[in-house]
């Protein structure tokens, strides 16, 4: 297997959702970009962008995410940003008309999604992909919640009703050939 057709999609890790309950996977997800990257893949860096009226604002109250330093990736990974493509978003999932573009453009058909947040824009473009009829995967321990464990078990729960339990991972189920060079 090459790394031809696959992608890794880095799903908003930017500052806003790395709290507590979510930092643990900045160093995991570090590592795999840089694995990744290495062995010549290439790499999606999604980053979501709210805005006044939001859905997330009139339905949830929540404001953050407007601007930065909330907004932007975190810094650990910034250095890999340059062998990436980032896709700006206002929806949970890059499957927008921009990223669908991209995507065909690409010619990608394996999506490796990690990130934040599990039960949401993870989940989301999971989701997406498969009904699209491309190959997704979750990387279970790659993602997380910075609502807390409950919530990144959950979105794994209907992550595998969704997509299917073979397609939701752990870091060492991906093909060897995807991280080495």
């Amino acid at each position: 297997m090459t790394t031809e057709g696959s992608v890794l999609v880095v799903t908003d890790m930017q500052n806003g959702f790395v709290r507590e309950q979510s930092v643990h996977i900045v160093p995991i997800v570090v590592d795999l970009v840089a694995q990744w990257q290495n062995a010549g893949g290439d790499t999606l860096f999604t980053r979501y962008l709210n805005y006044a009226g939001s859905p997330f604002e009139r339905f949830f109250g929540w404001q953050k995410l407007q601007s930065a330093p909330e907004t932007d990736i975190v810094p650990d990974l910034l250095p890999y940003l340059e062998r990436g493509t980032v896709l700006d978003k206002r929806i949970y999932t890059p499957f927008t008309a921009e990223g669908v573009r991209l995507f065909e453009w690409q010619g990608w058909k394996h999506f490796y999604f990690c990130g934040i947040a599990t039960e949401s824009c993870v989940l989301k473009g999971a989701v997406d992909a498969f009904e699209r009829d491309l190959t997704p995967w979750l990387i279970a321990d790659a993602s997380a919640s910075h609502a807390g464990i409950d919530a990144h078990e959950a979105g794994l729960l209907v992550a595998r009703r969704f997509i299917g339990a073979g397609q939701v991972i752990e870091l060492a189920d991906i093909p060897p050939a995807l991280l080495k060079a």
